[in-house]
């Protein structure tokens, strides 16, 4: 039974078993699906077992929904889908664990499936309880919420890593200055040279949606001054 689902959606799948040249996945929450071979890779796949094994977790994409018949690709979820797909799961269970911690696994997932009516996955509503505390008042009493923000001000947050690489070639003279002009709106980036008009450029911060809005918009401007400065400019 399918819920909530449509063609184009990335979903969580853990795989369940390979029939021939067909891979079956358990969806989180909406039954199972199937992917052919020529969705699993691009190219010539020798072996399924090279990508796919019972068990493993992956990010999918839905191609069609036919009844109970749901058709994924594994191939036309990008990398970065993968990771921040993966990432918000490896939150979210984090996140869980806290409230178990402390209300016990049947009061948890009760306060857990409140505060998903309310439209905000777990892990994203204790992040702004962090910064505004009195959220945790609506959906818990008053010493839970109390041991809940002493666990969130506890935690280190992670940090995780965006790199992109661009090209960034000039034939004037007057190149190399041209080239550093051009970087001069780098912001909290690191930029690093490689070789031959490759920079890569990385971010870090604990916000995966965030880093990755900021460097796309670091390398707006960065393009926008390579027009400027008359520099040829692309994204690997």
């Amino acid at each position: 039974m399918t819920q909530n689902l449509e063609p184009g959606d990335i979903v969580l799948c853990t795989v369940d078993r390979i029939v021939g040249t067909v891979v079956f996945v358990k969806i989180d929450g909406n039954g199972e699906g199937g992917i052919i071979m020529s969705e699993i890779a691009p190219g010539r796949i020798r072996n399924l077992r090279d990508y796919v094994v019972p068990k493993k977790r992956i990010a999918c994409k839905v191609l069609r929904i036919s009844g109970d018949r749901i058709d994924l690709s594994l191939r036309r979820v990008t990398q970065k889908e993968q990771k921040e797909v993966l990432e918000q799961e490896s939150q979210e269970k984090s996140s869980k664990s806290i409230l178990k911690t402390i209300l016990g696994e049947t009061l948890s997932e009760e306060k857990i499936k409140k505060i998903h009516e309310k439209g905000f996955s777990l892990h994203e509503f204790l992040q702004q309880s962090k910064e505004s505390p009195k959220k945790l008042d609506d959906f818990f009493e008053k010493e839970h919420a109390k041991k809940i923000l002493e666990i969130l001000n506890s935690q280190k947050q992670k940090k995780v890593e965006i790199k992109k690489e661009i090209c960034l070639t000039s034939n004037d003279e007057d190149g190399i200055n041209k080239i550093k002009r051009a970087f001069s709106e780098k912001g909290k980036t690191e930029i690093k040279y490689l070789s031959g008009g490759r920079y890569s450029i990385t971010i870090q911060d604990t916000d995966l949606k965030k880093a990755d809005s900021y460097l796309r918009l670091i390398l707006q401007e960065i393009e926008k001054k390579a027009k400027q400065e008359g520099l040829q400019f692309t994204i690997k």
